[in-house]
């Protein structure tokens, strides 16, 4: 009987629990349960989180670099330039004052000379009467010269002459042997017939025949056949020293003759020699002439071209001033424009000549968004117009923007300031854009410190061009050897 009273009471006991900790679980949700006015602000916290995904997606970013520079002139020849002393000397006066405007060959100052090679105020008058004297002596020398030209010609026509008639007369000479020869052998035929006819006339006399006048006549012919030939031997012995001396005569005028063409040869050389040494003295007083003359023009100091002075760099009259140095300051008149910027070399390899550059000059208020440069106020449209192959030997790289005249013929950009506003050296911002990204993926980029991005030909496509570019250098190669 009392087991079943303390079931009973035990399940009781266990119900009431029951019913106690269920109250107690629904009490806990109801305190855990969202309020109804905070649904509106979660909303909209999910659709700010969904906008600003989209945003990073699908808005764009225009990438760039930053330069810092200045103002400058693009034309190398209408940039400002220093007027230097052209020569050593002392200042005189100066005759124009800061900031005057000035024209191409105005007098700006003027220097005397302090060399002392150059302190004769006649000297040119001397050198150019140097000068006379010398074109003189150079007349003379050429009269000489055409006198003694034709004394050669001359006695190269009576040489001519002279060879010749000499020869003429070495071939009578022969003749007068041959002839002396011929009447000797003539002259002992007459002396061997002689002798013949006196042995016949001999014999007959001996015999009865004829009588002793014939052979007295006989022994005459011998005798004077004799005396002839005893005479034409003579006259051979003659005709041999005539041709010896005709020949000698003949050697005698060649040589004489040579010799005389020599001395006037000689004496042409002299006067040629003299005529190029005249000529040299001229051509140096000439020299010497010009140097002084522009000696004298370099003293004064005149603008090279129309501008306006800048600054005068040497005051006070008597000053001295050496080659060199600088006078003043002259800033041409000129409409050109351009701005040079530093960049680093990380930044350096993604600019191209051809970008779109965003200025800002120092004195002229801007605000640049650099993500997106159509928003901004106050910048100036150029383009990049030169870069540097090589650095400045600090790891910077020069580049050079000039104004983007398409966009501002179209209307879409405002023109630079004048150059009276916009002075060459004015400090500039300078901002390269470079490609137009997602807004993430610029922050991604920026929170890695990874450089922006260029465009980079495929592997593919490179590796492609790659050996086309050598299959172009063989086919190039084969041909040459062919």
């Amino acid at each position: 009987m009392s087991a079943k009273v303390n079931e009973g009471a035990r399940t009781r006991l266990a119900k009431a629990k029951d019913i106690t900790s269920a109250n107690t679980v629904i009490k806990s949700m109801d305190l855990i349960r969202t309020s109804h006015a905070l649904r509106p602000v979660a909303i909209a916290l999910i659709l700010l989180l969904s906008i600003m995904v989209l945003c990073l997606i699908y808005v764009p970013w225009q990438q760039s670099v930053t330069g810092y520079g200045r103002v400058t002139i693009f034309s190398p020849m209408d940039r400002p330039q220093n007027i230097e002393a052209q020569i050593p000397g002392r200042l005189v006066n100066w005759r124009i004052f800061e900031g005057q405007e000035v024209r191409e060959g105005d007098v700006l100052a003027e220097l005397s000379d302090i060399d002392s090679k150059f302190l004769d105020t006649s000297q040119t008058s001397r050198l150019e009467s140097q000068r006379d004297f010398l074109i003189n002596s150079l007349n003379q020398s050429i009269s000489r010269q055409a006198a003694l030209s034709a004394q050669l010609n001359d006695l190269t026509g009576s040489r001519n002459v002279a060879i010749p008639a000499a020869d003429q007369r070495a071939k009578q000479g022969i003749d007068r042997l041959k002839l002396a020869e011929q009447n000797l052998e003539q002259s002992r035929q007459a002396v061997t017939t002689s002798e013949l006819n006196l042995k016949r006339l001999q014999e007959l006399f001996d015999k009865g025949l004829r009588s002793k006048r014939d052979l007295e006549l006989a022994e005459l012919d011998i005798v004077t056949a004799r005396t002839r030939l005893e005479s034409m031997v003579a006259s051979l012995d003659v005709a041999k020293k005539d041709l010896l001396v005709v020949n000698y005569d003949k050697d005698r005028v060649v040589n004489d003759t040579s010799a005389q063409l020599n001395s006037i040869r000689a004496s042409l050389a002299s006067v040629g020699e003299t005529i190029a040494k005249t000529n040299s003295d001229l051509q140096k007083l000439e020299v010497d002439i010009s140097n002084v003359s522009h000696r004298s023009e370099q003293r004064i100091v005149r603008a090279p071209r129309s501008g306006r002075l800048a600054r005068v760099m040497k005051t006070g009259q008597g000053e001295t001033v050496k080659a060199g140095d600088i006078l003043a300051v002259l800033v041409p008149k000129t409409t050109d424009q351009a701005v040079e910027l530093w960049l680093t070399d990380f930044d350096a390899p993604l600019v191209s000549v051809g970008r779109q550059v965003r200025l800002n000059f120092a004195g002229w208020p801007a605000i640049q968004f650099v993500g997106w440069p159509s928003v901004a106020v106050g910048t100036f449209a150029g383009k990049v117009k030169v870069m540097d192959a090589v650095d400045d030997g600090k790891s910077r790289f020069r580049i050079i923007i000039v104004p983007d005249e398409d966009a501002i013929k179209a209307g879409k950009e405002e023109r630079w300031p004048p150059l009276d506003q916009l002075r060459p050296g004015a400090e500039v911002n300078g901002w390269v854009m470079l490609d137009t990204v997602s807004l993430g993926f610029e922050l991604w980029r920026q929170f890695n410190a990874f450089p922006p991005t260029v465009k980079r030909e495929p592997i593919g496509e490179k590796s492609k061009q790659m050996g086309d570019s050598k299959d172009k250098k063989e086919d190039k190669k084969s041909s040459d050897d062919k």
